[in-house]
């Protein structure tokens, strides 16, 4: 396994050069971060100091990534369009910039034959510092008993207004004490909000309120608004009315939502 100082520079330097202009954010990890927080069953066979890096999806890709891929590129099969388009751009960064490096790429709906996410995107979001993952235990003497509350992921920047959609492995890559484990911004401080925010999430996540818990610096653009805010059978139709989908690409499936999460770990 390599290792060295430069390893996490000149990886983030080329992934950057990739993806952040398509509206994309990475933040780089220890796989150790992430399974020091979880039970064995959930952790990743990878050792500690295996670098990985997460993808966050922010307002810009709507219109940086995903119209273009739909313009050029278009949809094929019966998966999520969104989907696509970050499939596409993720191997492609992959296969350009470490051509002789083995990567392994999950996505956040990706599911193992266990029926577990091959990664838990928020946990990866909160350990890299990318965004807080708030949840039910974050709330001091919290008044809902027994009733399960989902966590939801904050960003500093955008509030609600993202999306966490890859995690990257590289395999080969053993990374030292230069890589320092981030805290995430808790921009989301106080019992108050913290309870507004997963009352807001999992009572009513349809009106997007949870979204603006903190004043974002960007929202979705009204054109991505009416597109996640319409239900995914019906998106097809939108993507026609827009001019795509034309012909055999017209036959689409969209997945449906039935969680309310999935809206934060990649849908939206």
């Amino acid at each position: 396994m390599a290792s060295s100082s430069g390893n996490v520079e000149s990886t983030m330097r080329l992934l950057k050069d990739f993806l952040a202009k398509l509206g994309f954010e990475m933040y780089p990890l220890k796989i150790g971060w992430y399974n020091t927080v979880l039970p064995p069953s959930l952790q990743l066979p990878y050792s500690d100091d295996t670098l990985a890096v997460v993808v966050l999806s922010t307002p810009d890709m709507f219109e940086q990534a995903f119209l273009p891929f739909m313009e050029s590129v278009g949809c094929h099969g019966v998966s999520d369009p969104i989907d696509q388009c970050v499939k596409h751009y993720i191997n492609s960064a992959v296969l350009q910039c470490f051509p002789d490096q083995k990567v392994d790429v999950s996505y956040d709906y990706e599911m193992l034959p266990s029926r577990k996410p091959k990664f838990l995107a928020q946990t990866a979001a909160h350990v890299s510092g990318g965004a807080f993952y708030y949840q039910q235990t974050d709330v001091t003497d919290h008044p809902w008993g027994k009733k399960k509350m989902f966590g939801v992921c904050v960003h500093p920047k955008f509030g609600g207004w993202f999306a966490i959609r890859s995690l990257l492995v590289f395999g080969g890559v053993a990374v030292g004490s230069e890589l320092v484990q981030p805290a995430p911004p808790d921009c989301v401080p106080s019992r108050e909000a913290r309870i507004q925010l997963l009352e807001e999430f999992n009572l009513r996540w349809q009106d997007w309120t949870y979204r603006n818990i903190v004043p974002p610096t960007r929202t979705y653009s009204q054109k991505q608004m009416d597109y996640f805010g319409t239900p995914p059978p019906q998106r097809s139709a939108l993507l026609r009315s827009w001019g795509f989908l034309q012909g055999k690409d017209s036959q689409l499936v969209l997945d449906t939502l039935c969680e309310p999460q999935l809206l934060v770990n990649g849908h939206g």
